[in-house]
């Protein structure tokens, strides 16, 4: 089960296992907005409900930092494109490729992978591009920064909890007519 975290604005930012969920509530930096009915975490002593959406209770604080490598910040590199065919892939239905193949010495970092759909990822299997015929769009390197985490956005899957819809799917805020004076 995962649990979706929210800011403190209700913005949300990641899907977080439920187990990170409840240290984050317990150590109070977080607040149950939604649960699921139907299951529970037990303790000698306690039965928590489980959480399906939590809140940080404050507003997190961004250290200045140098890019993480992680797939998060790859997709976000690559913004979110297959750097193959360079079509469109969803957070959720992407992989990533390592461009010289790991069985042949490549390593896994910043200039050797980048984000692939998954019929690229396996037509090119473990071959390098050039073997594969398939040109790469652009060459991997490390970023100096990326766009604003907040640009990760989660968007609705069937798959989800109903409860986490309303915070996946509202855009009325950003997408809806303003009023005109």
């Amino acid at each position: 089960m995962e649990t979706l975290i929210l800011s403190a604005a209700y913005e949300p930012i990641e899907r977080i296992s439920w187990q990170r969920a409840m240290t984050l509530l317990v150590a109070g930096r977080a607040e149950i907005v939604e649960e699921y009915e139907d299951r529970h975490v037990r303790t000698v002593r306690y039965a928590y409900a489980m959480p399906s959406v939590l809140r940080f209770v404050h507003a997190l604080k961004w250290r200045a930092r140098g890019v993480r490598f992680s797939r998060q910040t790859v997709y976000l590199r690559d913004c979110g494109r297959c750097q193959y065919c360079e079509c469109v892939v969803p957070r959720h239905a992407s992989t990533y490729d390592h461009v010289m193949p790991r069985s042949r010495g490549g390593g896994t970092g910043w200039s050797n992978i980048v984000i692939a759909c998954l019929r690229c990822n396996q037509k090119k299997g473990n071959r390098t591009p050039e073997e594969a015929g398939m040109r790469l769009a652009k060459t991997p390197i490390k970023p100096k920064h990326l766009p604003d985490r907040w640009g990760l956005t989660i968007t609705w899957d069937k798959d989800m909890p109903l409860t986490w819809r309303q915070y996946l799917t509202d855009t009325r805020y950003w997408n809806g007519a303003l009023e005109v004076e």
